[in-house]
C-alpha cells in the first residue's frame, strides 16, 4: 500500500447485504455491522475448505470454539468477546492460510489491523487488547487450530503438534469439530455475540452506577 508522499490511500469498497459499504484500506467502525460479520464468518471456510464433512468447517464455528477456550479460563465478558471477533476481518478479507500471509507480507497485516481495531471500536473493544489478553486468546486458537488439523483435515498428531503445540488436555469436545451447516453457525455466532454483548453493558452500567455512588 504504499504511495507517493501526499496522495491520497486508494479506496477499496466492500457493499455489505446490511447496506454498508466498508472501506477496506482505511475501514470506520460505524460501517460495522455484527450481522455483516456473522454472515460472512459462517461463509468462510478454514483450512481453504480442504476438511473432512458434508459442511465446510468456517471461520465462525472455529471463533465460537475459541472463544469457549477462553471463556473457560475464566476471562471476564470483554475478553471473550475479544476472542469471539478475534478472526473478524476475514469476513472480508478471508481466511489465507499463514505461510501465504508471510508472503503477502506487511501490507496483509496491516489491512487486517485497521479492520480489526475498527471492529473492536465498533463493540467498545480497544483497539489494540492487553497483552495478556492477546496471549489468551493465541493460545486458544492454537488448540483449536491442532485439533482440526486432526480432526479434519488429514494430520497426523506428531505433524499437527509441530505446527500448534500439542494441548496439555482436552480442553474440549471433539463433538464440537464437527462442521454444521452455515445457518446454524451464524444463529450460533450471533446468538453468542449478543450474551456477551449484554453482559459487557450490564457490566458497564455496575461500574457508571459505583462511579456515581461515589
Amino acid at each position: 500500500m504504499s504511495r507517493t508522499a501526499g496522495s491520497k490511500p486508494a479506496r477499496v469498497w466492500q457493499r455489505m447485504l446490511s447496506g454498508r459499504r466498508l472501506d477496506l484500506l482505511d475501514p470506520s467502525p460505524l460501517d460495522v455491522e455484527i450481522e455483516d460479520i456473522a454472515h460472512g464468518l459462517a461463509r468462510v471456510a478454514r483450512w481453504n475448505g480442504q476438511t473432512r464433512g458434508d459442511h465446510a468447517f468456517s471461520v465462525a464455528q472455529h471463533s465460537l470454539i475459541v472463544e469457549t477456550l477462553v471463556a473457560a479460563s475464566g476471562a471476564e465478558p470483554r475478553w471473550c468477546l475479544a476472542a469471539l471477533l478475534h478472526d473478524a476481518p476475514e469476513y472480508v478479507i478471508g481466511d489465507m492460510i499463514s505461510p501465504f500471509k508471510s508472503v503477502m507480507g506487511g501490507d496483509y497485516k496491516l489491512v487486517e489491523q485497521r479492520l480489526q481495531a475498527a471492529v473492536n471500536l465498533r463493540f467498545g473493544l480497544p483497539p489494540s487488547l492487553p497483552a495478556g489478553v492477546e496471549k489468551a486468546i493465541k493460545a486458544a486458537d492454537r488448540v483449536s487450530a491442532y485439533h482440526e488439523a486432526v480432526l479434519l483435515a488429514g494430520f497426523a498428531a506428531k505433524e499437527a503438534a509441530t505446527f500448534f503445540g500439542r494441548p496439555a488436555a482436552e480442553l474440549v469436545e471433539p463433538a464440537a469439530f464437527t462442521p454444521v451447516p452455515i445457518a446454524a453457525t451464524e444463529k450460533a455466532f450471533l446468538a453468542r455475540f449478543a450474551a456477551l454483548d449484554a453482559e459487557c453493558r450490564a457490566g458497564a452500567h455496575d461500574v457508571a452506577r459505583a462511579a456515581l455512588r461515589g
